[in-house]
Formats: C-alpha cells, sequence, structure tokens
C-alpha cells in the first residue's frame, strides 16, 4: 500500500527529507517502523531511539502497535514538551 511517511524536528534533519511517500506491506506501525530503519543509515539513526519518538497515523496519536490498514499518512516526531 502506498503511505506518506512524515519527519518532523530531528528526526527531518537525520532523515534528510521532510515527507517521503514509500511502498509498504506492513502491518502496524512497529513494522513500518522496522521497514524504515532497514531502508538505511539514515532512517536507521532516526529511529534507534524509539523512546524519544512519537508517531501519529492519519493525524492521530498511535502507539507502536497500532494497525495501519486504510492509513494514509504517518508521522514521526519527539515528544512534545509544555511552556
Amino acid at each position: 500500500m502506498p503511505l506518506d511517511v512524515l519527519w518532523f524536528a530531528w528526526l527531518r534533519e537525520r532523515v534528510g527529507q521532510p515527507r517521503e511517500r514509500i511502498e509498504t506491506e506492513a502491518a502496524t506501525v512497529r513494522e513500518l517502523v522496522a521497514e524504515l530503519a532497514a531502508m538505511d543509515q539514515w532512517h536507521a539513526a532516526a529511529l534507534a531511539d524509539l523512546a524519544a519518538v512519537r508517531v501519529a497515523v492519519d493525524q492521530e496519536l498511535a502507539e507502536l502497535d497500532a494497525p495501519l490498514a486504510g492509513a494514509r499518512e504517518v508521522a514521526f516526531f519527539p515528544p512534545m514538551t509544555g511552556g
């Protein structure tokens, strides 16, 4: 399935682009993370510490075990802090 992957903040800097369109058969976010990390060293570096990464599926916060069936977009970003 085609999927837009969005990268924010320092994750975007590590991957080197703000957005990419990929073709995936991943059933969950966790499977997608494994696919992305295996792509190259930049993706692997961005996803090396999942405790420092949050994810949204179609603009809704999600856990790593969230299903991707029917999803159009997955975004990766650092945890947000209040001010």
